[in-house]
C-alpha cells in the first residue's frame, strides 16, 4: 500500500479509536446527571462504567472481534460494526431508565471493543517498516480529540442538563455513521490476504488460539504487554469514566468546570500523541521514550495526590498526565501488540489482551467508588501511583527492539521461518 493509501485508510480506521475514547468520556461527562435523574447509587454508577465501553462491554467485543477479524478478515469487522455502535449510541439518547442506559452503554462497549483490535491490527499491516509507530500515533490522537471535543461540548451543552447529554451520544451516532461509511470502503489487510493463501496451501490444520497459548514466545509477549497496558489502563481507565466526579465530589468544582479540566488534558494528550509519539516513536529508543512517558504519568498522580486539587496543582496534573499519556503505555501497547505476534493470530491476541485489559477495568471500575467513598482519595490515588510503577518497570525492563524492523522480519526472529 502506498504511503498516502496508508496515510488515509489510517485516518478512516482511526475514527475507531476516536468513537472509544468519545463514548467513555460522553458517559463520564453526564455522570452525575444520569445519577440524579434516576437516582441511582453508587452501585449503579459502578455498574454503568463497568459494562461500558471502558470496561467489560469492550472487553466482550473485543475477545469476539479479535477472533472473527483474524478468521474472517480485518474488513469484515468494519463493514458492520459502526452499526452495532450506532445501535447503543441511539438507545442511550432515548434511555427513559437504568436499564436502558446500562443497555445503551453495553452495547456501545460491544462494538468499540471488536473495533479496536481490528483497528490497531490493520493500521500496522498497511503501514511501512519506517511509519508504523508515526501511523499508531495518528491513531492515538485521534483517540485524544474524542474527549477533547466531547468534554468541549459537554461543556457547551451543560445548561441543558441530561439533555445536554443525550446530545453529545447523537453526536456520537453522526460521527459513527461518517466512519461506517469510510471503512467499508477499505481494501483488505494484504499481510491477512497472504497469511489465508498461506493456510489453504499448507496441509497442517491447526486453531490459531491452541497456537497461541502453547506457544512459550507468544505467552511471554501477553504477559509483558498485559504488565505494560493492564496496570497502566486500571489508571486511565479510571481516570476516563471517573475523572469528572472525582472532581465534582472530591475536589468540589462544578460540572462544568470538571469538563472543561477533562478537556485541557486530552488536548495535551493529543498533542503529544502527534508531536511526540507520531513524529519521534520510529526514530528514537523505544526503552527511553516509554521510560519518559511512563515516569511522567507517575509524578503526576503523586502531585494530585499528596498537592491536593487547588488550581495550580490541578493544573500540573493535567498537563504531566495529559502528555505522558500521549506518548505511554497504551501508544506503545498498539504498537508492540501489532509488531509481537504473527498475522495468523495478530488481531485474535490483541482481542484477548483487549478482554483481559478492559475486564479488569471493569472490576476496578466497581472497586474504585467504593475505595473512594470508604477510604478516600488519598488511599485510591496511592494505590493508582504503585500501578503506574508497576507498568513503568514492566515496560523498561523488557522493551522490544522493535524499531525500523518490517512485522515479516519481526515475525521471522522471533517465531523462525515457520510462522512468517
Amino acid at each position: 500500500m502506498s504511503s498516502k493509501n496508508s496515510n488515509s485508510s489510517t485516518w478512516a480506521v482511526s475514527l475507531t479509536n476516536f468513537l472509544d475514547s468519545g463514548s467513555i468520556v460522553a458517559g463520564a461527562s453526564g455522570l452525575t446527571l444520569w445519577q440524579k435523574s434516576f437516582g441511582l447509587s453508587d452501585f449503579d454508577v459502578g455498574l454503568l462504567g463497568a459494562l461500558s465501553a471502558n470496561a467489560f462491554g469492550s472487553a466482550l467485543g473485543a475477545i469476539i472481534g479479535g477472533r472473527l477479524s483474524d478468521k474472517f478478515g480485518r474488513k469484515a469487522i468494519y463493514t458492520y460494526d459502526m452499526l452495532v455502535y450506532m445501535l447503543g449510541t441511539l438507545i442511550v439518547v432515548f434511555s427513559a431508565n437504568f436499564i436502558t442506559l446500562l443497555l445503551g452503554f453495553l452495547i456501545t462497549g460491544i462494538a468499540v471493543g471488536a473495533g479496536v483490535p481490528a483497528s490497531w491490527t490493520y493500521i500496522g499491516e498497511t503501514s511501512g517498516d519506517t511509519n508504523r509507530a508515526h501511523n499508531i500515533g495518528i491513531s492515538q490522537f485521534a483517540w485524544s480529540m474524542g474527549p477533547v471535543i466531547i468534554f468541549i461540548a459537554g461543556t457547551l451543552l451543560a445548561p441543558l442538563g441530561l439533555n445536554g447529554s443525550r446530545i453529545l451520544f447523537g453526536f456520537l451516532t453522526i460521527v459513527a455513521f461518517i466512519a461506517w461509511n469510510l471503512q467499508r470502503k477499505l481494501p483488505e489487510s494484504q499481510d491477512w490476504l497472504d497469511q489465508k493463501e498461506k493456510e489453504k496451501a499448507s496441509p497442517i490444520k491447526s486453531h490459531p488460539y491452541r497456537e497461541l497459548f502453547s506457544n512459550a514466545i507468544s505467552v511471554k509477549s501477553i504477559l509483558f504487554l498485559c504488565g505494560v497496558y493492564v496496570f497502566w489502563n486500571l489508571v486511565a481507565g479510571a481516570m476516563g469514566f471517573f475523572m469528572p466526579f472525582v472532581y465534582e465530589t472530591v475536589g468540589g468544582l462544578s460540572n462544568s468546570q470538571a469538563n472543561m479540566l477533562q478537556a485541557v488534558l486530552w488536548i495535551f494528550t493529543a498533542l503529544a500523541g502527534y508531536f511526540g509519539f507520531a513524529l519521534l516513536g520510529d526514530k528514537v529508543n523505544h526503552r527511553l521514550f516509554f521510560f519518559v512517558g511512563a515516569a511522567m504519568a507517575v509524578i503526576s498522580w503523586i502531585i494530585l495526590t499528596f498537592i491536593g486539587f487547588g488550581w495550580a496543582a490541578l493544573l500540573v496534573f493535567v498537563t504531566i498526565w495529559g502528555i505522558s499519556a500521549g506518548i505511554g503505555a497504551q501508544a506503545w501497547y498498539a504498537l508492540w501488540a501489532v509488531e509481537l505476534f504473527p498475522t495468523k493470530y495478530r488481531a485474535g491476541s490483541q482481542g484477548f489482551m483487549f478482554f483481559i485489559v478492559r475486564g479488569t477495568a471493569g472490576v476496578w471500575s466497581i472497586i474504585f467508588p467504593m475505595i473512594l467513598s470508604g477510604l478516600g482519595f488519598k488511599t485510591a490515588g496511592t494505590v493508582m501511583i504503585i500501578l503506574l510503577i508497576i507498568s513503568l518497570l514492566v515496560g523498561i525492563t523488557w522493551t522490544p527492539k522493535t524499531r525500523g524492523k518490517t512485522l515479516s522480519q519481526i515475525t521471522k526472529e522471533r517465531y523462525g521461518n515457520d510462522q512468517n
